[in-house]
């Protein structure tokens, strides 16, 4: 008997489809970093990228609660004095709807690279359509 550990050559990864319209934000992300870590897995191991790749259509049909839509607002800053920029988030919906699902689900990821790692798998799209039906279409011909 020994102590399993999880190798590169023991990753497997799935493409996975999200709808997000009338789903909450919050709820959303939290889900889609879990798929992205790979902790419904059981090889999962804290120190490897063993998650999914994740496809989120419909994120300008998603929904937040209370009035976040005016009250919650999003700063960036150009570097430069006075650069602080702000937008809030009815206004981000408008504008960049995947944007508000990447920072979501980025904020629950690592903080590293391999968080970076693991964003690399979230593809958002605002609508119905998105340009990975291959990688889609051959996980259900494998199930």
């Amino acid at each position: 008997m020994g102590t399993y550990s999880t190798k590169a050559s023991d990753i497997e990864r799935k493409w996975l489809v999200m709808d997000a319209s009338g789903k909450t934000l919050g709820r959303l992300a939290s889900e889609i970093a879990s798929i992205l870590k790979g902790k419904h897995k059981p090889i999962y191991s804290p120190h490897l990228d063993v998650g999914d790749y994740v496809i989120v259509v419909n994120a300008a049909e998603i929904k937040v609660t209370g009035n976040k839509l005016t009250q919650k607002i999003y700063y960036r800053h150009s570097g430069y004095p006075g650069g602080l920029k702000s937008i809030t988030l009815g206004r981000m919906m408008e504008t960049h709807p995947t944007r508000v699902i990447e920072h979501a689900v980025k904020g629950m990821l690592p903080h590293n690279r391999l968080g970076a790692a693991m964003f690399k798998k979230l593809k958002v799209y605002p609508g119905a359509e998105h340009p990975h039906q291959g990688q889609v279409k051959a996980i259900e011909k494998e199930s």
